[in-house]
């Protein structure tokens, strides 16, 4: 039911966390996944190691870099993409940034980075890969926000404002592109990744507490949902945002 054999995927900062998780899920579906990273060594050594995860379990991948909050960098990225492969049929824009600061002390740069990354990432990455989706007339499109953008966050006000902006993205694309496109929302509660690194550890204990899980998520509790949206199983699902949070959003 969940298969995406034949389909191609471009999963945006897909290097490490949700992901490099979505990545595996996909190519184990059978998709053929772009393994997208920042343009760093570091990034770029960490996503070879993805795809050749994928490989090693006799799926296919491919690596490629691109800066998704820089407009050249990602028009040069799609049309790679496009040129070896085709417009891709799945979409998951996941790069994002996550740092902490209360407002009244929050540097501008800090509040720009967030917005070019985790919206303006999407926006761009979503505006070079749907034209070929339309023309071809099916696609779907995946994107990682988090229950801050339902629910807000104390000194993550720029992060939750990013994706709460995300979630309106979606739900205004999906009227604006269905039935032809699909486009979807994850949002995911606090999953133990490297995105938690910048994050204070008192943040990350209040946060544990409060949760009627009571734990943080892990990859494999996230990268399932993406799977589902993406397979022909998810195909009357279009300006959803479905939130494996560990109940703390609750909407």
């Amino acid at each position: 039911m969940f298969r995406l054999d034949d389909a191609l995927a471009l999963v945006t900062g897909a290097s490490s966390g949700i992901g490099a998780g979505i990545a595996r899920a996909l190519a184990e579906a059978g998709a053929t996944v772009v393994v997208n990273h920042r343009p760093t060594a570091d990034d770029g050594e960490r996503a070879d190691d993805v795809v050749a995860a994928i490989e090693a379990a006799g799926g296919d991948a491919v690596a490629l870099a691109g800066d998704v909050s820089d407009e050249a960098s990602v028009r040069a990225m799609v049309a790679d993409v496009e040129a070896a492969h085709g417009t891709p049929d799945v979409l998951v824009n996941n790069a994002g940034t996550l740092t902490q600061a209360p407002l009244a002390e929050m540097p501008v740069e800090m509040w720009d980075e967030t917005m070019a990354v985790d919206l303006r990432g999407v926006f761009l990455t979503t505006r070079f890969v749907l034209p070929g989706m339309l023309e071809r007339g099916s696609g779907t499109i995946v994107n990682v926000a988090s229950q801050l953008g339902i629910k807000g966050g104390a000194e993550l006000v720029h992060y939750s404002a990013a994706k709460a902006g995300v979630i309106g993205m979606t739900r205004a694309l999906a009227r604006e592109v269905s039935p032809a496109v699909t486009v979807n929302a994850i949002a995911p509660g606090p999953v133990e990744t490297p995105l938690l690194d910048d994050i204070s550890d008192s943040w990350q204990a209040e946060k544990a507490a409060e949760l009627p899980m009571q734990r943080f998520g892990r990859v494999a509790d996230v990268a399932p949902t993406a799977v589902f949206l993406a397979s022909d199983a998810g195909d009357y699902y279009t300006g959803q945002t479905l939130s494996p949070d560990g109940g703390d959003a609750m909407h």
